[in-house]
């Protein structure tokens, strides 16, 4: 994904404010962390623009969020990490500040009024539909953030929308008529769809012994932790409804449904109430902790756990694996207590036993096995077409059918694939699967009034995209880049 976001970097650069103004109404606190020393320092300067240390953490834990929502919570910091969280945030900044140069050089500016109207029409920021100053300031007191910074970072992002607003990028007819011709075309195939896990096949224990000697190296048990747990109960916390909803009026940004709307009270109480007895067990957990650390207090219970076990929070793990034996963890939440952690020792992964590794060996080489076996039968096919056992309806790029038994996602990548291939027959990839296709009619459709609305659309967003893209080229070119921090 962050590979697809580089790729497309043109297409998004121009729109932070967009996720900067989303992320108000979601949560701040606890969504990934990126330090470089100084807080106010700047990590870079491009041109005569600054990129501070505030504005990368800002923009960090944006996009931190924006991922743990799409991968449902599945994602932490060594996540982040591996897929270089930190470097394509830094590059969205870089051509941010690009765009401040040139809106210096022309002078357009955001004015005090043009940033107040902004924030006073955020929702988040709204009680009955009027802004409400105490909200605005207890979302900036409980994220740490001045006025003054996040006022600069949205000053930012409303003076690159205004900048482009001012560059006409919406395509000519010439070029609406070059997309036309695309999109109005239909084919009609036949084809079959080949799943390797419709492949029934079983290897013998010589030909999994055989991969097994060939790859120990793949085939290993996961590093294991002895942990002495001290957990922390907060259910016995006493929590009136008027503190419960005077923790929610301070806090209610927080407590957003999946489309990011603000949820009331009423439904919002059960995390709410989690969330109190948190935040107020802290102190009782500070002194268990202290307790355990002189050895005052034993530990709850001891447990040997492999790496990642779900038992524990990702986030608590990467600690785990930053921590020597013998060292201690602040108490954590997990779940509604705290947990304090003593490190007792650790076992190394070693190179599992074939009897150990034989199902992971035989997931392995069923895989191999099922993939070599459809990519030889494709090939049979491709030679009689005619045999392909599917017929599709009409396809085009602005359709959107399924075709048995890919799914509609599947099917929709599978039709990009095809509109951009110049062969009337082949073999497709989509999620591991092969479809051998071959196309039998072709014609052009007649423009409707739907179809001319697609067109135009598409035909802006392309050339917004191009413009875009060759606009950050050239200031590229002409802004320097100078980093003060190593590896970016």
């Amino acid at each position: 994904m962050i590979a697809w976001m580089q790729k497309h970097n043109k297409y998004l650069v121009i729109t932070i404010w967009i996720a900067t103004i989303a992320f108000i109404g979601a949560g701040f606190v606890g969504w990934g962390t990126y330090q470089y020393g100084s807080k106010a320092g700047a990590i870079a300067r491009v041109g005569d623009v600054t990129i501070s240390q505030e504005k990368f953490n800002f923009t960090y834990r944006n996009l931190y969020r924006q991922y743990a929502d799409m991968f449902k919570g599945n994602f932490d910091d060594a996540k982040a990490k591996k897929m270089g969280l930190d470097k394509e945030v830094f590059r969205r900044l870089v051509s941010q500040a690009m765009l401040l140069n040139l809106a210096q050089r022309y002078g357009v500016i955001v004015s005090d009024e043009e940033l107040a109207e902004a924030i006073a029409e955020l929702p988040a920021f709204r009680t009955n539909g009027k802004f409400d100053k105490r909200v605005y300031e207890t979302f900036l007191e409980t994220r740490g953030l001045k006025a003054k910074t996040f006022e600069s970072i949205l000053r930012d992002d409303l003076t690159i929308e205004k900048l482009m607003g001012f560059l006409n990028q919406n395509a000519v007819p010439f070029e609406k008529g070059v997309i036309a011709s695309a999109l109005s075309v239909s084919d009609k195939i036949r084809y079959q769809v080949l799943n390797p896990a419709s492949v029934d096949l079983n290897a013998s224990d010589a030909e999994l012994k055989k991969l097994w000697e060939g790859e120990q190296d793949k085939f290993m048990t996961p590093r294991r932790y002895t942990l002495a747990l001290l957990w922390t109960d907060t259910s016995d916390l006493n929590a009136s409804e008027a503190d419960l909803k005077t923790f929610y009026q301070k806090n209610s940004f927080n407590y957003t449904d999946a489309e990011g709307k603000e949820l009331g009270f009423d439904k919002a109480r059960a995390q709410v109430e989690r969330d109190y007895r948190i935040k107020k067990g802290k102190k009782k957990a500070l002194l268990d902790y202290i307790a355990f650390k002189k050895g005052k207090k034993k530990a709850t219970e001891t447990k040997e756990l492999a790496v990642g076990d779900p038992s524990l929070p990702q986030s608590l793990w990467k600690e785990i694996e930053s921590t020597s034996p013998g060292g201690l963890i602040k108490p954590r939440p997990v779940g509604d207590r705290y947990v304090t952690i003593r490190i007792e020792k650790t076992t190394a992964p070693r190179p599992m036993r074939f009897e150990e590794a034989k199902a992971s060996v035989a997931v392995q080489w069923k895989k191999e096995a099922a993939a070599k076996a459809i990519e030889k039968e494709a090939k049979e096919l491709l030679k009689t077409p005619k045999k392909l056992s599917g017929e599709s309806p009409w396809l085009s790029l602005t359709g959107s059918v399924a075709l048995p038994p890919l799914s509609l996602p599947e099917s929709l990548q599978f039709v990009q694939k095809l509109f951009t291939s110049n062969e009337k027959e082949g073999i497709i990839d989509v999620a591991g699967k092969k479809i051998v296709y071959v196309i039998e009619k072709q014609r052009f459709g007649q423009n409707d009034e739907n179809l001319t609305k697609k067109i135009s659309a598409t035909a802006d967003r392309i050339k917004k995209g191009e413009f875009e893209g060759s606009l950050l080229k050239s200031l590229y070119e002409k802004y320097p880049v100078k980093s003060f921090v190593k590896g970016f």
